[in-house]
């Protein structure tokens, strides 16, 4: 997997402006909330506020039986704590014995008809703090994209909006998030993709914090951009049962990854954060089938064959 951004020259934490980060992702996820309310005829997200007994606490929002979206939750948190999670300090030891302060909007969509795609973003800052010393502080996010029947001209478009997001801040993230998507959202036990990818990145302090800054508002207002053209286009396309249970069925690899790979999961559960809020990720629907394969040559198949694997969809290699 890339190496984190983390360059302890610039992770100083003097100008740091953890209000202005707040007041963002407050305001992002209001802005993802009513153009999702707008796409889906008006339906409307139900909110829950919540404080986390360590410190800290955030606001639930779940759209649920929409026309378009069978269920979407948009997140926001803010945790404090007095010490961080094996999740966050085993591979960075720096981060022992630290206090720290988290906050972030994470989203998940999942729509009830099959050829739109299932979708995921998050943006998240981190600060820990040791009398002392400086503060050690980055910045964390990225969305990515899991079809079940893919059209390619959607994927390709997908990743010019990553690309775009990118170059408005250093045209050389695009290259380097991609990929951290594709090692990222990989299920090892089914040596596949969990879907065509995105944006991944995490640890990202280098250029300073207004860089950084400005990066993660960079990917959070460009979600929506990427997204919501490919559920309109596809919103209205005709399925049946069949499109609808392998739908439910590749449901099941979201559920296997969100519970034993995902950082965000882990990171929320060890912390005390609230679980109801940490699993709205999961599909209300779902199955799994005992060593179900696809009919060779089927549309089911031509997803496992062609897009369950990375590669260069804007052909930038060449």
């Amino acid at each position: 997997m890339s190496q984190p951004d983390t360059n302890t020259d610039n992770n100083v934490g003097n100008n740091v402006d953890t209000d202005a980060v707040k007041k963002f992702l407050l305001s992002l996820q209001d802005k993802i909330c009513l153009a999702l309310e707008n796409t889906d005829n008006g339906k409307k997200f139900i909110q829950e506020e919540w404080q986390r007994e360590g410190g800290g606490g955030g606001r639930t929002r779940v759209l649920e039986d929409g026309d378009i979206f069978e269920q979407a939750g948009v997140n926001f948190s803010h945790v404090t704590g007095g010490s961080l999670p094996v999740s966050a300090t085993s591979k960075r030891p720096e981060l022992e014995g630290r206090s720290f302060e988290a906050m972030g909007v994470s989203l998940v969509i999942h729509p009830k008809n099959p050829y739109i795609p299932t979708t995921h973003a998050n943006v998240r800052f981190f600060i820990a703090e040791k009398e002392g010393s400086d503060p050690i502080w980055w910045f964390g996010g990225g969305f990515d994209l899991t079809p079940y029947y893919p059209f390619e001209e959607d994927v390709i478009a997908w990743h010019q909006q990553a690309k775009k997001t990118c170059d408005a801040i250093d045209p050389e993230y695009y290259t380097k998030y991609k990929q951290w998507c594709d090692e990222y959202f990989y299920l090892p036990h089914r040596n596949e993709t969990r879907g065509v990818g995105g944006l991944f990145f995490d640890d990202l302090n280098e250029k300073g914090f207004a860089h950084c800054f400005a990066f993660m508002q960079s990917v959070g207002n460009q979600f929506t951009s990427a997204y919501l053209p490919i559920v309109e286009k596809r919103q209205a396309t005709p399925y049946g049962e069949r499109e609808r249970d392998f739908q439910l069925y590749r449901r099941g690899r979201y559920v296997e990854f969100n519970l034993v790979y995902d950082r965000g999961t882990l990171f929320g559960l060890q912390t005390g954060g609230r679980t109801e809020s940490i699993l709205m990720s999961l599909p209300p629907l779902v199955k799994w089938r005992y060593n179900w394969q696809p009919e060779s040559g089927s549309d089911e198949a031509r997803l496992y064959n062609r897009y369950l694997k990375p590669q260069d969809w804007l052909g930038l290699d060449q």
